[in-house]
């Protein structure tokens, strides 16, 4: 959430500039945040026709909802590309792409995940019935980040819809106008009119969300931001689903497919100009590969091409914002300062586009854990390497951060692999790979530690999205057995029941003896109750 706009220009709108040559791009009106609460009652009146959907036609407008961005695919990848500085490809590969694939799993798998689900129960009361109900919360609020404007809030906001809620989406203020079409999709799909409501402002307009009658707040942001609105949230006895950010390792084992791991170091570093909540931030290298993986690194950094985001051949396009530049600059300069060795990249001024601010792909070596670039997030294309001595010693430099998004092991041993991974503390953890999942909707996605709470993407995102409700039906021709009036049958009879159910083969003759007089005096006692009647 961003800094609060001044009181004259809360009703005015809010401009958009591209990060390459500043361009004007467009505008969105803002609203004031006195004003979020009406929006979210809107939605509010809304929401309950499109509750009383089947899942199968819920499912039929995900569908007509993929192919409204197919009809204006490569308008979107434009305006994502100037508005964000992404390279085109990434628009297309990143964000774009797998939100149709995702508005496909929901359509397909969607149904059986939210339908009631029949729930069995012991042997002694089979005769009950019981099921999971998947109810709507009602109206969810989602506050979208700007490093990947589309593709995150998109899937927040479709599998919310999936489960039957409306939405109330704040997108984040360097990318507004992308933001607003994630609406207008919907809206082209046929969904109910004021079902997706989209509210642009600053961040007092986020604080007034959370603050809202909004049942539940998927935020993806900054870790001082999203403690303070799982905070709101708490208080307010609602839930939240907060992804913070990460500071993601990657382990490379002496057996590892070298040029495989460094292809995957130079992308899950550098994609997206490093501007990643789960990009490679820490490489931890077996030192009898440490020379070769480094020096292939360092190489590949150079050659990766900067320049303008809409040149399909451009590999890294221009910062976000001029203070995510200094901010990715500073923490270089001060490992820099402490010792460490930078090998390629850094600030770079490119002549057709002076209004830019471009950081070329940094690989860093000789970094120490007390050092600020291992320790924060870096956000930029900066890559740090660490040579270590086992992979014990990996394991434990790894886990040493407070984030846990995801992290990667490279390794040809699959077992091997796995058993690490398995130590590694993260929500999420590839084997020789990294990041790619976030485009499976099938696949879970969130992390532990200060990276966040909760999940998005597969069941569980759509499990955030409902209140999970316990249903069941007693066809009441007995009464139960352990109802009043006790007497010490009852209690000699659920002692012989455990024995005889649960117990040793060996006491079950034994227990049934002691057992078979009270078990017969309960069973009396029900049939009693049927014949009165």
């Amino acid at each position: 959430m961003e800094a609060v706009r001044p009181l004259e220009d809360r009703a005015a709108e809010l401009e958009s500039f591209g990060p390459l040559d500043g361009a004007r791009l467009g505008a969105v009106p803002t609203i004031a945040p006195e004003q979020v609460q009406s929006v979210v009652d809107d939605v509010a009146r809304v929401q309950p026709f499109w509750a009383q959907l089947p899942l199968g036609d819920r499912a039929r407008y995900m569908r007509r909802a993929g192919q409204a961005i197919i009809d204006q695919l490569d308008h979107l990848a434009e305006l994502l590309t100037r508005e964000q500085g992404k390279p085109r490809n990434e628009s297309y590969v990143m964000e774009l792409v797998p939100t149709i694939d995702a508005l496909r799993w929901l359509a397909e798998a969607g149904p059986g995940i939210v339908e009631d689900e029949r729930i069995p129960l012991p042997i002694f009361i089979k005769h009950k019935r019981a099921r999971f109900t998947y109810e709507p919360l009602g109206v969810v609020g989602v506050i979208a980040p700007w490093n990947y404007p589309w593709s995150i809030p998109f899937g927040d906001v479709a599998a919310a819809l999936m489960a039957g809620n409306g939405v109330v989406i704040k997108p984040a203020s360097l990318t507004p106008l992308i933001g607003q079409k994630i609406q207008e999709v919907f809206e082209r799909a046929g969904l109910p009119e004021g079902l997706v409501r989209t509210i642009h402002g600053g961040g007092a307009v986020g604080q007034a969300l959370v603050e809202s009658s909004a049942a539940k707040i998927f935020f993806t942001g900054s870790l001082e931001i999203g403690r303070s609105v799982g905070e709101e949230c708490a208080r307010r006895m609602k839930g939240s689903v907060l992804e913070l950010g990460g500071k993601d390792a990657m382990i490379v084992c002496s057996d590892a497919n070298l040029p495989n791991a460094i292809s995957g170091c130079l992308w899950g570093g550098f994609a997206n100009a490093g501007q990643t909540c789960s990009g490679i931030e820490r490489v931890y290298v077996l030192r009898d590969v440490a020379e070769r993986f480094i020096g292939g690194v360092v190489e590949g950094a150079r050659r990766l091409r900067v320049g303008d985001p809409m040149d399909w051949s451009t590999e890294i396009g221009p910062m976000v914002s001029r203070a995510q530049f200094e901010a990715v600059r500073d923490l270089v300069d001060d490992a820099v300062a402490n010792g460490a060795t930078l090998h390629s990249g850094g600030p770079l001024d490119v002549a057709a586009h002076p209004h830019a601010r471009f950081y070329a792909p940094a690989v860093v070596t000789g970094v120490t854990h007390d050092m600020r670039l291992m320790r924060e997030e870096i956000f930029g294309p900066v890559v740090p390497i660490v040579t270590v001595g086992s992979e014990d010693e990996a394991i434990t430099l790894a886990n040493d951060s407070e984030f846990g998004l995801g992290a990667s092991v490279w390794t040809m041993n699959r077992a091997k692999g796995e058993r690490m991974a398995r130590r590694v503390e993260a929500g999420m953890v590839w084997v020789n790979d990294h990041t790619f999942s976030h485009g499976a909707c099938s696949c879970s996605w969130g992390g532990v530690k200060s990276s966040g709470l909760g999940r998005s993407h597969s069941k569980f995102g759509l499990y955030e999205c409902v209140n999970i409700k316990l249903v069941t039906w007693e066809p009441s021709r007995t009464r139960d057995f352990w109802w009043h009036p006790y007497d010490e049958s009852l209690g000699k009879a659920m002692r012989a029941s455990a024995k005889l159910l649960y117990g040793r083969d060996a006491d079950k003759p034994r227990a049934l003896r002691e057992g078979a007089v009270p078990l017969l005096r309960l069973g009396g006692k029900s049939l009693r109750d049927v014949l009165r009647r």
